[in-house]
């Protein structure tokens, strides 16, 4: 491996470390020429690891998938870092990563980093960890904004005291159903970050206490992320249920109301059924009061299935 074909193949990021170049190769996803190239110079075989952690004579294959906020979008990016004894290779997005940004940032600030591969591994990790808390702390804000929107669907009513039913929650939930999804794949993430580095620690020379004590550190910061997206995932899920149990009671009222409309009516249906019915010999109709004693008994027949509910507390 020469400095002319590294200095060819790798993009200057204007890093102050030179040899940052020695110890960092990136390989656009998709350019076969810069794959064949990486090949032919570090001997590293992409297409054979896939997208699984695999090993050979001089590197371990090690896939990451992660979420990179833009804007108020979140897109998933698939990363695959090759870690040779003194080389690594990444095969990133074609597009510009700024998630690498920085990573660049540390490596000019703590030099001594990028005199080996482990060191320039250990940067992008807690790079792309630190870009995983950003988007976590995202689905957090969207949550917030939310908040006047959930607390009246759990309400029930609106600012104008208008019930709220599920077609008015449908962008609410919407959008909820996404930082849930946004949360989960995070959790993901932090996952195979947490195993990246936990390989990373395990290749790390044992005469690199520095090194390994920073790594330690950055698995723990991962746990720890990982552990801020799991709270947040049950507070998304929390939030879901609350609305959706507040709907169902909702329904559930409504359901209860027409249901007593029914049991009011029934018996007095039944009897404007009755008196519809054509008989032959009908003596109330001759009586002189009928009208009258047959409405106030149809009145009655109506009060007493109410008075019954309400009796029953049914009407709460």
């Amino acid at each position: 491996m020469t400095d002319e074909k590294l200095t060819a193949t790798v993009a200057d990021h204007g890093c102050a470390v030179a040899s940052l170049r020695m110890r960092w190769l990136q390989v656009a996803a998709g350019d076969l020429d810069a794959m064949t190239k990486a090949q032919d110079v570090t001997g590293v075989e992409f297409d054979t690891a896939g997208s699984r952690v695999w090993e050979s004579d001089t590197f371990i294959y090690l896939p990451v998938v992660v979420n990179i906020r833009n804007g108020e979008t979140v897109r998933r990016e698939r990363i695959v870092f090759a870690l040779g004894g003194d080389v690594l290779v990444t095969l990133q997005p074609a597009t510009p990563f700024a998630a690498f940004g920085k990573a660049l940032a540390r490596l000019r600030r703590l030099p001594h980093l990028a005199e080996s591969a482990q060191g320039v591994m250990y940067a992008l990790l807690y790079a792309l960890n630190e870009a995983q808390e950003h988007v976590i702390d995202h689905a957090s804000d969207v949550l917030e904004d939310m908040s006047e929107e959930i607390q009246l669907a759990t309400d029930g009513y609106d600012e104008h005291g208008t019930d709220i039913g599920v077609s008015d929650m449908q962008d609410t939930i919407k959008r909820m159903n996404l930082a849930e999804e946004i949360v989960s794949r995070c959790q993901e993430s932090q996952l195979m970050l947490a195993r990246a580095a936990r390989h990373l620690r395990t290749e790390t020379s044992a005469a690199d206490d520095a090194l390994a004590a920073q790594i330690d550190v950055l698995v723990a910061d991962i746990n720890s992320v990982k552990d801020h997206a799991s709270y947040e995932h049950d507070k998304v899920r929390y939030l879901q249920q609350s609305i959706m149990t507040s709907l169902d009671v909702k329904q559930n009222q409504i359901v209860k109301v027409f249901t007593i409309i029914t049991a009011v009516f029934l018996p007095p249906t039944l009897i404007a059924t009755f008196y519809g019915m054509n008989f032959t010999n009908m003596p109330e109709l001759n009586w002189e009061h009928g009208f009258l004693i047959t409405t106030l008994l149809t009145f009655v027949a109506a009060l007493i299935p109410l008075w019954y509910i309400r009796r029953r507390g049914w009407l709460r």
